[in-house]
């Protein structure tokens, strides 16, 4: 038997999940043959040089002081090459790697569709060079792999997001030594390396689904409109409507459509209105021009959402102190999570300004809740909106519950403001602040997990804005709707503290009364425009903040990567 054919049959062994047995024969290290002098020479030129020319990305630069980690540990040999063959773990990491389209990533940045003319060559007698850059080529591109599936591609800190993605890097040369090289189902090691959430899990699972409808869906546009048009109405893209809508599954595949139809109406009209759900909008059913524009949307550009949003998830820690709280930005969605991962309840939310005040993407600590506080004005909406209420109207601060107090929180003036106290509060030598009660800024009650932006979540004086499809409407911190809830169970490991108590405190007479958490809750805001909701439907959100666009572009860029 040739050595191709050994590495066919090992190879369909890996693809249909099944061990190889003369792997249990083997000891605990293997290592391959010893190399020539001249072997070692060309092994340690390329790992010293970081660059192997045989890769579709010569340069591995992040990842050399692992690859020569890893060398070391095997003593300048050859890691997945013995005896002229492909080791079988060898072969369970290229059919990953071929295969990385199934993880939102790209197989060309791991040679994906290089492997197989190399195993050939191999086959046919390969010289010791050959051996040498096959193997290190093996091992840069598993390098690659882990760490985009396990923590991305692209360092958060590249857009200014406070995500501790160093912190939770695999030693890489440890872990292909220990968990790669010398386990029976090296595949099932890998996989473990991924998210462990079931949203990332579920997303995951869509990617072929709409890599299918992408294939299915190669129908002209839909007609654009000059009006709404509504249930009842002629339109003259009823055929292509229906047929859009049943191939990308929000009109069920068993429902008969009249190919010959003119009149939007039943099915059509509750597929357009599943449709628009899943998009963020309210399901009016009405086909208006922002419905036809997302209609028009090819199902590639909702490919793109899903794998970055794939790339996000890599990005958070896989594990927590305790359950943490979980918003969303694009989707305007709070979530505070179960131990098992499943969400326990969730929240609609207002989030900052797409332009001028966006809400940050970062991992915080929740520490303690402030009950009927005060709001303490930020400078710069001191500088830019106050100040010209107050120059407008100097009984702007009396007739909104404002004070001006000193750097001590000593009150100035409650009422009119006169012109030198004016001159002060443009110096910022005064302060602004809204006193506490139903009419702040901040409703009554606000959750404080310190960060650099004085960014928090607290409720609102304006419930009716959460009605509002698109809620990008604070200066940078994140309203809550219904916040007791969500109070009530952030401090459920304090003693005394149930939703009733929370509800009283809210509505009693202790203003700015601070309780500190007996035990703090992680506090993540991340940025995902693709998500598999609670009723398992896939919804797709605009880019509010530009920051898919960023991202793609950044992984446009291939290897190498920010890291």
């Amino acid at each position: 038997m040739n050595v191709l054919t050994i590495t066919i049959i090992a190879a369909m062994l890996v693809a249909r999940g099944e061990s190889i047995p003369a792997l249990a024969e083997q000891p605990a290290i293997l290592v391959g043959p010893t190399l020539s002098a001249v072997g070692v020479s060309a092994l340690h030129g390329i790992v010293d040089s970081a660059s192997n020319a045989d890769l579709r990305w010569p340069d591995f630069k992040p990842y050399k002081t692992e690859v020569a980690k890893f060398y070391e540990m095997n003593d300048y040999s050859l890691a997945w090459v013995q005896n002229g063959r492909v080791r079988p773990q060898g072969l369970a990491v290229i059919k990953l790697l071929e295969n990385a389209n199934t993880k939102g990533l790209e197989p060309e940045d791991y040679d994906g569709q290089r492997w197989q003319d190399r195993l050939l060559k191999l086959d046919q007698g390969a010289s010791e060079q050959d051996l040498v850059s096959f193997d290190t080529a093996l091992t840069v591109s598993a390098m690659r792999y882990i760490r985009a599936i396990h923590c991305g591609r692209v360092n958060p800190e590249e857009f200014k997001f406070q995500l501790d993605v160093e912190g939770h890097q695999l030693p890489l040369a440890e872990f292909l030594q220990a968990r790669v090289l010398n386990v029976s189902d090296p595949t099932a090691e890998i996989q473990k390396l991924e998210p462990p959430f079931l949203r990332y899990r579920e997303l995951l699972a869509l990617l072929p689904v709409y890599e299918g409808y992408a294939k299915q869906n190669d129908g002209p546009k839909l007609p654009a409109i000059s009006k709404t048009v509504r249930p009842g109405q002629p339109y003259s893209g009823v055929a292509r409507l229906g047929s859009f809508l049943q191939v990308i599954g929000d009109i069920p595949p068993g429902v008969q459509l009249d190919p010959n139809a003119t009149i939007y109406e039943g099915a059509l009209v509750d597929g357009v209105k599943h449709y628009q759900d899943r998009h963020g909008e309210t399901p009016t059913g009405n086909l208006d021009a922002p419905t036809i524009n997302e209609l028009n949307t090819p199902p590639a550009a909702r490919i793109r959402q899903i794998k970055l949003t794939l790339e996000r998830w890599r990005w958070l820690p896989h594990s927590f102190s305790q359950p943490p709280v979980i918003v969303n930005l694009p989707e305007y969605r709070l979530r505070a999570m179960n131990p098992d991962g499943t969400v326990a309840f969730y929240k609609n939310v207002i989030v900052g300004k797409a332009y001028g005040h966006k809400s940050p993407v970062f991992e915080k600590e929740i520490q303690y809740v402030v009950f009927r506080p005060y709001w303490d004005v930020p400078p710069s909406i001191q500088r830019n909106e106050i100040v010209p209420q107050i120059q407008k109207d100097s009984n702007y601060i009396a007739k909104h519950n404002f004070e001006v107090v000193t750097s001590k929180g000593e009150v100035v003036t409650d009422n009119q403001v006169s012109p030198e106290v004016l001159e002060s509060i443009k110096s910022f030598h005064l302060m602004v602040r809204q006193k506490p009660g139903p009419t702040n800024s901040l409703g009554l009650v606000k959750i404080i997990f310190p960060n650099p932006e004085n960014v928090y979540l607290h409720g609102t004086e304006a419930p009716e804005l959460f009605s509002l499809d698109k809620r990008d409407l604070s200066h940078g911190c994140i309203r809550v709707e219904k916040p007791a809830d969500l109070v009530a169970w952030v401090l459920r490991n304090n003693p005394g503290w149930d939703l009733e108590r929370v509800k009283a405190t809210m509505n009693g007479d202790k203003d700015n009364l601070q309780v500190n958490l007996v035990t703090r809750i992680p506090v993540l805001i991340v940025y995902g425009t693709a998500v598999v909701n609670e009723e398992n439907q896939i919804r797709f959100f605009d880019d509010i903040y530009g920051y898919d666009a960023e991202l793609e572009k950044a992984l446009a860029a291939g290897y190498p990567y920010a890291w």
